[in-house]
């Protein structure tokens, strides 16, 4: 079978065609993995790090093929590509190198000078590493490095929707000083995926939709497999506009949020719930904002909105936008294809007259949408931000912080900010509910793909 890669930017045309893998080729990279899986974890820590560090070097020759490759695959503006690789790839490389030595260290828990008992940190053995489109080198190196960095060795199927990124991304795994079977590539679709997940592997890493989330925990769940998962799924999360915020200061930022990669985030900013007194404001300065977005060719440096990742993401949204309006959502800005543009085109969207039973609301909005709803109370704020399935991440903008720190913890979700306050790598990345199981980066991070041992002994 070949799976065939398109351009959504360009009416789908044909980039090229990769392999999909067999069964029989997903049981003998599993079986690679294997077999190299203890030399790789009795290589240390120390060693595993330096030949990684030569990794990201080979990485750093192939940053324009790269840039270009995920602009051509899934239609993400180049000026966005290219801050992908210098910003989200590099940074987080570079921060899981640095600490991870000092996540991974023996942790004496009990001490009276006759017994001493400590935490170890060992490797589970084969991970399976399956991740989205929307964002391909940042994910790779969510997935990948730190679980090759605590000793797992890795079985990896990137999207169906950019395997020639996810070609290259091998060939530079390959040609690197990593031995044989310590990183394995298959390629496919979701099928694909489940082949490697019911396979005889030990942990299962995982950054999708809810709904694929949902069915893979069940396989892994099951009496004859029962291993464990870390997943980051889907999630729709709320910013809560105060009325005295000076809104000014956030437009950029709310607008960036919601609307980098063409709204097609797990953490985007996807839902606005504003202060009455301030909602016709809040809406126009918005609007007047996304006015300005250029949606258009996303090899052209000047566009900001480029096209979404398939026809199937087109027609998904469309629905969604049109099943709300049939239930009363109201078009201030975008909401339809763009008439000059043949491709996964959709025009940056702002709704209002929002309510709970649209889809706009009820399900993650994979796409270029902001629906907008206002509120009187901080109870009913609380309640609309809350009034979702998913609880990834949340925004409160205010200047009151006794009244952040009372509704952060109210807010049913992983992560709460300030404003516009930014999240660092040390930080742990997860949700609440629907929205995954586990943690991502930070100390937790890394000990989240470790075996956790107690070494108790006298002294």
């Amino acid at each position: 079978m070949k799976l065939i890669s398109t351009n959504p930017a360009r009416n789908y045309i044909p980039l090229g065609v990769v392999n999909v893998s067999s069964s029989e080729e997903i049981e003998n990279k599993v079986r690679m993995a294997a077999q190299v899986k203890e030399s790789w974890r009795y290589l240390g820590i120390k060693q595993r790090k330096q030949i990684l560090l030569h990794v990201l070097e080979n990485f750093k020759l192939h940053k324009d093929e790269l840039v270009n490759l995920i602009t051509s695959e899934i239609g993400k503006p180049i000026k966005e590509s290219i801050q992908e690789f210098d910003t989200f790839f590099l940074q987080a490389y570079k921060w899981f190198l640095s600490n991870c030595e000092r996540s991974l260290q023996p942790q004496i828990v009990y001490n009276d000078g006759k017994i001493l008992n400590s935490i170890v940190y060992e490797p589970y053995g084969i991970t399976a590493v399956i991740m989205p489109w929307n964002f391909p080198l940042e994910m790779f190196v969510w997935g990948v490095i730190p679980n090759l960095l605590v000793g797992n060795t890795v079985v990896m199927k990137h999207s169906e929707y950019c395997p020639l990124t996810a070609k290259v991304i091998e060939s530079i795994m390959y040609e690197s000083e990593l031995p044989q079977g310590v990183f394995n590539m298959i390629y496919g679709d979701g099928q694909i995926g489940e082949g490697l997940v019911k396979s005889d592997i030990d942990l299962l890493w995982f950054t999708g939709s809810s709904k694929t989330g949902k069915y893979l925990f069940s396989v892994i769940g099951n009496k004859q497999k029962f291993i464990k998962s870390v997943m980051e799924l889907g999630g729709s999360n709320p910013g809560i506009v105060f009325d005295d915020v000076e809104i000014d200061k956030y437009v950029d930022f709310i607008v960036s949020k919601r609307f980098l990669n063409c709204g097609q985030a797990c953490n985007a900013l996807k839902r606005l719930i504003v202060h009455h007194s301030i909602f016709d404001e809040t809406v126009q300065k918005l609007t007047d904002k996304v006015k300005k977005l250029h949606t258009g060719d996303p090899t052209d440096a000047n566009t900001d909105i480029g096209s979404l990742v398939s026809k199937t993401q087109l027609d998904k949204v469309k629905k969604q936008v049109d099943e709300s309006i049939s239930k009363g959502a109201k078009i201030v800005i975008g909401g339809k294809q763009p008439e000059n543009l043949k491709g996964a085109y959709f025009l940056p969207t702002i709704l209002v007259n929002i309510t709970s039973n649209m889809p706009v609301w009820q399900e993650e909005v994979f796409a270029p949408v902001l629906p907008v709803i206002q509120f009187q109370t901080e109870e009913e704020a609380t309640k609309l931000a809350n009034n979702t399935k998913y609880g990834l991440g949340a925004h409160i903008f205010t200047k009151d912080k006794s009244r952040f720190e009372r509704l952060s913890g109210r807010i049913q979700s992983g992560m709460v900010r300030l404003n516009d306050s930014p999240q660092d790598y040390s930080a742990p990345f997860g949700g609440f509910k629907m929205s995954g199981i586990g943690r991502e980066h930070g100390e937790l991070g890394f000990q989240e793909l470790t075996q956790i041992k107690v070494i108790a002994i006298e002294k």
